[in-house]
Parts: structure tokens; C-alpha cells; sequence
């Protein structure tokens, strides 16, 4: 654009289409902002509902995440909620910035355009104006000077004609010197207007036309220049939120790397650990002694055949209350010294509740103490308070302090006979246990363990008729429904507590199916049920069997 005014003497209208192209690209980058900035509000918000939706809704303490894989995960929920945040950030920057500020020179822009146009069609039409009295005033001066020249020959003709009057040829003298004057005054008049319109001309190419050029030129510059401005704008709104979105994914990355699995592991150990002792080893039971039997010692064999008998119903009657080990537990409200639980269970509940107790007791100690001294004050300052008004207030504290410390020495009684019974089981175990432990291949299916002392480490056959408690409260449970059949393609002997031996081909009714331990519970036509490895069998299941259960 910078050139010589003559040469843009006739493209004042392309420089009017530039300009206002120049307006239109500044509109429409304003348009891109502005749709960039409602997909950062979008996103964000989408982040911010995303979160929201995978974080969890703690209803109480129990449900709090303990393992860190899920502490971890939550953290990242925390990061990517401050990330969704800086993404407002960039929004809100880019809004004020860069869109807010290109609409407000546009404006400007659009305004400051139009003068100087005006300004441009304003000098043209001067100079027009110019043009048209410079040639209105040649146009009069030739048409004079036609008539001072028929005047002229008019003259000459009368003169020279010998018919002509004096007095014709006067008049015609006087005609010829009328417009010879009249033609004269136009010629001067066409001269000055033709002067004043060379002067407006080259006022309006070299000095008018170029001032408004270069208003134009300063302005389309101006523009190119809050374009600059603009981008960089939009790229440093991005960039100033790059440390602290670093910050986010660091918070991340740390998140990631406080993930402990030998601490998840031992969270779950510590949670389902019950603290019972493995059961003890099956004794020998001799069914050879009938063989020896002699007349003499009829009586003794006939008694002997009775209390084996005897033996053999309690064992059953022991065995089918102890399914329960492996499997369901028995269903019933949970008590106040959670006597219902394993003992290890039980201990870390008691342990727990005594120190909420012990932090509730030091709660009402402290409100103790600051009754007292305010009391104290009341005494010495009768006008500060009324001592005895915190007299009520001092009694519950009292009744408070008292039934939290019998809480707690209750608790405590409990957690010495728990604490006891598991220091007493540990005693007994001794290393013959080792020898009898099964390979981790046919190991007892997961579940709870009773913590009858009786149960745990299993004697030689009773010689009385009656059982135990343990045995008289599951015995006369009514039986699972069978939901199938199986068949044995492996022996099993069946050593461990709690399972059933059988042999290859044997068919049995299946109870229970795998719950994912790798053990099925099943039935003999005799009654007899427990565990077998369910990779020794081939199942069959009644779907439509009124017994079956579906695991998800």
C-alpha cells in the first residue's frame, strides 16, 4: 500500500472491498474463539460430571476406601476434578482476553472504517464539484466565443456589402464588439476555474487521497496487529495453566505410584483373618475288632459293637454340623460382645470399640474439667453466672463419664477372653500338624471356623450317646435339595475335615455348586455330605431344580 496516490486514484473501491474483508476474517476469527471456548466449557463439564459420577458416596465410615489401588484411584478423581477446573480457567481466559476484546475492536474497527471512507467519497465529490464548475465555465467560454465569431463574420459580410446602411453595419460592429467582451470575460472565467480545479486536483491525488490511504493503511495494520495480539493470547491462556495441569498429572503419577499391593494383600488378610486353628487329624477307627470276637466275650463284643455304633452317629451328626465351616454360616443377629464373629474378627471389633469409647470418655473428662473451672469462676465472680445452673449439666457429664468407663471395662473383659482363647489355641498346636497338612491342590474350601474349642481338634470317638452343643444346634437343620448329580472321574479320600471321599465312578447329588474356591458341596444316597474338588468330577445341573442357585 505504499505507493503513489495516483496509482490508487481509481482503486479507492478496492481498498474499500479490502478493508471490509479485513473486518469479516477478524469477525470470523472471533467466531472460532468463540466456539473453542464453549467446547473447554463443554469438556469441563463433562470432566466435572465424570468424576462425580465414578466418585464414591460415603454413607459412613465403613464404606470408606482402604486399599490403595481405590485411595489412588480417588486421588486421580481429585486431579482430574482440578484439571476439569483449569479447563474453566482456559475458557474464562480466552473469554475475556481474546473473544471479549476482538468483538470490542470490531466495533471500533467497523466505526473508524466508515469515517474514513466518508472521508474519501467526501474529497472525490469536492473534486467532482471542482470538475463540473471548470467545465461548466469552458463549455460557456467556447460557446461565446462561436458567437463572437459569427459576430465576426456578420460584420464582414454587411461591410462589404454596398447595399448595406450605415447604420446596419454600426449595429453589427457593436454586436461583434458585445460578444468579442463577452467571450473574453468567459475566458478569464474558464481560466480561474480552470486554475482552482488543477489546484484542487493535485490537492486531492497528492495530499488528500494519500492522508486517507494511509489512515486506511494504518488501520488495516492495526488490525493485523490485534490479530497477532489475539493468537498469542489464545496460546498464552493455554500456557498459563500448563504448571499447574503438570501438577495434576504429577498428582496423578504419584497417585499411581502409592498403589502397594503387599498392603492391599495384608488389608485383606487382616479383614477375613478369623483366628481359628486348622481342625486336628481324624483319629484311627478299627472296624477289625468284630474279626477277634470270641463266645466267651460275647457281652463285651455286643457292647462294644453298640458303643461303635454310638460313635458312628456322632461322628456323622458332627460331620453335618461342621458343613458349615466350609460354606453358609449360620444366619442370626449380631450380638453386643460379637461373639458371632471369628476371634480375630471379634478381637479387631472390640479393639475398635474400646478406643471410640476411650475417645468419647476423654471428650467428657475434658467437658468435666471445663465445667469445674467455669464453675470455679462463677464462684469467685457471682456476677459472671450462676454456679449452680451448671450443676445439671455437670451431673450428666458425670453419668456419662461413669457408663463410658463401665462400656469400656466390659469391652475390655471381652477382648481378655478373646485375647486369651487365641494365646491358648496357639499353645496347642504343636508340629505333628504339619505332617497331616493336605497339598494345596485338595485344601479345605475358604470360609469361617468355630471357635468351639471341641470342635477344633477332633478326639477319639465319645463313648456316650448324646452330643454337644455345637452338634444339637445344626444337626436338625432340614437337608439342601439336590440341584444335580456328578460323577467321580478321580478317587478322592476325603482326609481333610469337612470333605467327602469317594470313588472313581461314583455317582453323587450335588447340593451347592463352586463358588469360585475350586470346591463343590455334595450328598450321598446315604445322607452323607461334604466337600469334593470339583476338578475331580463331571457335573450335571437341573437348571429347573428347585434347589438351584445361580453365583454371579
Amino acid at each position: 500500500m505504499r505507493t503513489t496516490s495516483v496509482e490508487f486514484q481509481d482503486q479507492f473501491d478496492s481498498l474499500d472491498k479490502h478493508t471490509q474483508w479485513g473486518i469479516d476474517f477478524l469477525e470470523r476469527y472471533a467466531k472460532f474463539v468463540k466456539e473453542r471456548i464453549e467446547i473447554e466449557q463443554n469438556y469441563a463439564k463433562q470432566l466435572r460430571n465424570l468424576v462425580k459420577k465414578y466418585c464414591p458416596k460415603r454413607s459412613s465410615k465403613d464404606e470408606e476406601p482402604r486399599f490403595t489401588s481405590c485411595i489412588a484411584f480417588f486421588n486421580i478423581l481429585n486431579e482430574l476434578n482440578d484439571y476439569a477446573g483449569q479447563r474453566e480457567v482456559v475458557a474464562e481466559e480466552m473469554a475475556h482476553r481474546v473473544y471479549g476484546e476482538l468483538m470490542r475492536y470490531a466495533h471500533d474497527l467497523k466505526t473508524e472504517r466508515k469515517m474514513h471512507l466518508q472521508e474519501g467519497r467526501k474529497a472525490q465529490q469536492y473534486l467532482d464539484m471542482c470538475w463540473k464548475q471548470m467545465d461548466n465555465s469552458k463549455k460557456k467560454f467556447e460557446r461565446e466565443c462561436k458567437e463572437a465569431e459569427k459576430a465576426q463574420q456578420s460584420y464582414e459580410r454587411l461591410d462589404n456589402d454596398t447595399n448595406a446602411t450605415k447604420a446596419d453595419v454600426e449595429k453589427a460592429k457593436q454586436q461583434l464588439n458585445l460578444r468579442t467582451h463577452m467571450a473574453d470575460e468567459n475566458k478569464n472565467e474558464y481560466a480561474a476555474q480552470l486554475q482552482n480545479f488543477n489546484g484542487e486536483q493535485h490537492k486531492h491525488f497528492y495530499v488528500v487521497i494519500p492522508q486517507i490511504y494511509k489512515q486506511l493503511q494504518e488501520m488495516d495494520e492495526r488490525r493485523t496487529i490485534k490479530l497477532s495480539e489475539c493468537y498469542r493470547g489464545f496460546a498464552d491462556s493455554e500456557r498459563k495453566v500448563i504448571p499447574i495441569i503438570s501438577k495434576c498429572l504429577e498428582g496423578m503419577i504419584l497417585a499411581a505410584k502409592s498403589v502397594d499391593e503387599r498392603r492391599d494383600s495384608q488389608m485383606v488378610v487382616d479383614s477375613f483373618k478369623s483366628g481359628f486353628e486348622p481342625p486336628g487329624d481324624f483319629p484311627f477307627e478299627d472296624y477289625s475288632q468284630h474279626i477277634y470276637r470270641t463266645i466267651s466275650d460275647g457281652t463285651i463284643s455286643a457292647s462294644k459293637q453298640e458303643s461303635g455304633k454310638m460313635d458312628a452317629k456322632t461322628t456323622v451328626g458332627k460331620a453335618k454340623g461342621k458343613l458349615w465351616l466350609f460354606g453358609k454360616k449360620p444366619k442370626g443377629p449380631a450380638l453386643e460382645d460379637f461373639s458371632h464373629l471369628p476371634p480375630e474378627q471379634r478381637r479387631k471389633k472390640l479393639q475398635q470399640r474400646i478406643d471410640e469409647l476411650n475417645r468419647e470418655l476423654q471428650k467428657e473428662s475434658d467437658q468435666k474439667e471445663a465445667l469445674n473451672k467455669m464453675k470455679d469462676v462463677y464462684e469467685k465472680n457471682p456476677q459472671m453466672g450462676d454456679p449452680g445452673s451448671l450443676q445439671p449439666k455437670l451431673a450428666e457429664t458425670m453419668n456419662n463419664i461413669d457408663r463410658l468407663r463401665m462400656e469400656i471395662h466390659k469391652n475390655e473383659a471381652w477382648l481378655s477372653e478373646v485375647e486369651g482363647k487365641t494365646g491358648g489355641r496357639g499353645d496347642r498346636r504343636h508340629s505333628s500338624d504339619i505332617n497331616h497338612l493336605v497339598t494345596q491342590g485338595r485344601e479345605s474350601p475358604e470360609g469361617s471356623y468355630t471357635d468351639d474349642a471341641n470342635q477344633e481338634v477332633r478326639g477319639p470317638p465319645q463313648q456316650h450317646g448324646h452330643h454337644n452343643e455345637f452338634d444339637d444346634e445344626f444337626e436338625d437343620d432340614d437337608p439342601l435339595p439336590a440341584i444335580g448329580h456328578c460323577k467321580a472321574i478321580y478317587p478322592f479320600d476325603g482326609h481333610n475335615e469337612g470333605t467327602l471321599a469317594m470313588k472313581e465312578g461314583e455317582v453323587l447329588y450335588i447340593i451347592e455348586e463352586d463358588k469360585g474356591d475350586g470346591w463343590t458341596r455334595a450328598r450321598r444316597q446315604n445322607g452323607e455330605e461334604g466337600y469334593v474338588p470339583t476338578s475331580y468330577i463331571d457335573v450335571t445341573l437341573e437348571k429347573n431344580s428347585k434347589g438351584a442357585v445361580t453365583y454371579i
